[in-house]
Formats: structure tokens, C-alpha cells, sequence
């Protein structure tokens, strides 16, 4: 076995002086509810836990993402164990960079968006395409 196979990933919270544990309940805090960096300031500060809110900011810009990623995640795979649980394809014709594209996502029962493929033709191959990466991925 080389020795690369066996070396742990790369932390994503490197020279931190917050535990991996508080950065990620900061973030989760902040992306799951409807709270100001003060008020995330103001809770943990009731738990025992002292940082400013410039802190809760700069975790957010740093981390926001992943944790925000990994909350849809979760929340995809728990509702694809119900029965009813159905997605669709879902087409649109928008402006980006001052530029007309298409628009392509396959969005669940929720509201919720699976999958998004930016296109600048209408054409079988990038429906095809998209399609399949969908399915491949989310199923019938």
C-alpha cells in the first residue's frame, strides 16, 4: 500500500484557532436560520462561546458554501426515501452576462434544485446530456 493512499484528507480548517466543532456550529447557525451575524453572535455568546461577528462573516465567506452544500445533501437523500418523492425537468430562457442562454434544472417536488446546466443552443444533444447527468444521479 503506497503511503499517499494512506494519509488523512487535508483538514479545511487549517491554522484555526477555533475547534473544526465551533466553526462548523457558527455556519450552520448562519446558513439554517434566519439570524444576523449579532444575533449568531448573540447565542453562542449564551452558550460560552465568545467571537465577534466579524468572525461569524469571515467563517461564512470561508466555509458558507460546503456547509450550505452538505445541508442540501442530507436534505435530498432523507426526502429520497419517501414514496412520493418526484423531480422534474424544469426550462428557462435567461440573461447572463448580458447574454441570452438556456437554462436547464431538474428540481424536486419541494422546490428544491437538484441540478443546473447553463446551455447557449436549444439543441437534442444538450437536453440528452443533461438529462442523463440527472438521472445518473437522482434516478427515475
Amino acid at each position: 500500500m503506497s503511503r499517499k493512499s494512506r494519509a488523512l484528507p487535508p483538514s479545511p480548517f487549517p491554522r484555526f484557532n477555533s475547534s473544526p466543532e465551533v466553526i462548523r456550529l457558527v455556519v450552520m447557525m448562519y446558513v439554517r436560520f434566519p439570524l444576523s451575524l449579532r444575533n449568531v453572535e448573540d447565542l453562542l455568546f449564551e452558550r460560552g462561546i465568545d467571537i465577534c461577528h466579524e468572525t461569524v462573516r469571515h467563517w461564512w465567506n470561508r466555509f458558507g458554501l460546503r456547509c450550505a452544500d452538505d445541508i442540501r445533501r442530507q436534505r435530498v437523500s432523507r426526502i429520497r426515501g419517501f414514496r412520493q418523492w418526484r423531480w422534474h425537468l424544469d426550462e428557462m430562457y435567461v440573461k447572463l452576462n448580458g447574454e441570452m442562454v438556456y437554462l436547464w434544472r431538474a428540481v424536486d417536488h419541494e422546490g428544491e434544485i437538484l441540478e443546473s446546466f447553463v446551455t447557449r443552443t436549444r439543441d437534442k444533444a444538450a437536453a440528452l446530456g443533461f438529462m442523463k447527468k440527472a438521472l445518473k444521479r437522482h434516478g427515475s
